[in-house]
């Protein structure tokens, strides 16, 4: 499908966007004057794409005035937010699998400033749960010296055997435990405590009382002066691509009051015990905590 947008407003270009829908699998053509790019920006194109579902390909010159910038509408039942009740959600032949965060600059970025703002380096014992095939550690890896790294224990827990089976292929060294169990019965393992505690995207799996699992990390798991790095999901994985704004299944939008209940309660709790607190990200909110003085 070919669409003239020249000369058009931002205002008309979105409800055209609202107005018209477009199969999934399929391609949208948008023919945009060369000045149109120059006074909307082509960061206002990808944030358009997303509303809608969509991915913005790489945009076509037309000829001296006119650009051609596509939209590929995705194909959402390519996700693991759909993954069958009897499937394997998380595994290693399941979509979220399939995904990379560490290939995504707004995951990245700010998961290595949460990093740096707990001053990880000089933390010697990590726990990572809902560890998946490893993203997480992998990025600390890359931020430290082989010393460092090797100096360090981290142990890392999923429900999921085969994504451990495979993380364990790319974490075969002997500071690295990784173990299948359930977060729900961590109280099983007598893990002991940890200078740093992360978890992206786990704690508020709907068979967790997310409350009550914090409180028993802190009070548990975690060092005296230990610091804690949260991540709660913004966005949705579709058809490969990371779609901004967590949906709630009762709304068509996004819709965050969940995750800023959770995140207010953390932040609270932590700041009560003596913590300084801050709140980062965009795709994925970090809360990041560390002990005022250490």
């Amino acid at each position: 499908m070919l669409v003239d947008f020249k000369a058009q407003t931002t205002t008309q270009i979105l409800q055209w966007f609202k107005n018209n829908a477009i199969n999934e699998g399929e391609t949208l053509e948008c023919e945009f004057l060369n000045s149109d790019i120059d006074r909307i920006g082509y960061k206002a194109f990808v944030d358009l794409a997303q509303l809608f579902t969509m991915k913005m390909l790489t945009p076509q010159i037309k000829d001296d005035t006119t650009t051609i910038v596509a939209f590929y509408k995705l194909q959402t039942k390519s996700s693991f937010h759909k993954a069958e009740q009897n499937s394997e959600k998380y595994g290693v032949d399941s979509e979220f699998f399939k995904i990379d965060k560490r290939e995504q600059f707004s995951f990245l970025y700010h998961y290595q400033e949460a990093l740096e703002f707990v001053n990880f380096k000089e933390k010697q014992a990590i726990l990572n749960l809902g560890i998946n095939k490893g993203d997480e550690f992998a990025v600390m890896k890359e931020m430290l010296t082989w010393k460092e790294f090797e100096e360090k224990k981290f142990v890392g827990i999923d429900y999921s055997s085969s994504v451990i089976e495979y993380a364990k292929k790319n974490f075969s060294f002997s500071n690295v435990t990784l173990m299948v169990h359930d977060i729900n019965t961590l109280d099983e393992l007598s893990l002991g405590r940890f200078d740093l505690l992360v978890s992206i995207g786990t704690l508020q799996s709907s068979s967790i009382d997310f409350n009550l699992m914090f409180m028993n990390l802190y009070q548990n798991y975690l060092q005296k002066g230990g610091a804690m790095i949260l991540g709660f999901p913004n966005c949705r994985w579709i058809d490969g691509e990371m779609i901004y704004g967590a949906k709630a299944p009762n709304y068509k939008f996004n819709e965050m009051g969940l995750v800023l209940k959770d995140i207010y309660f953390c932040k609270k709790y932590l700041q009560q015990k003596g913590y300084r607190v801050v709140i980062t990200g965009k795709d994925y909110l970090f809360l990041s905590a560390r002990k005022i003085g250490v």
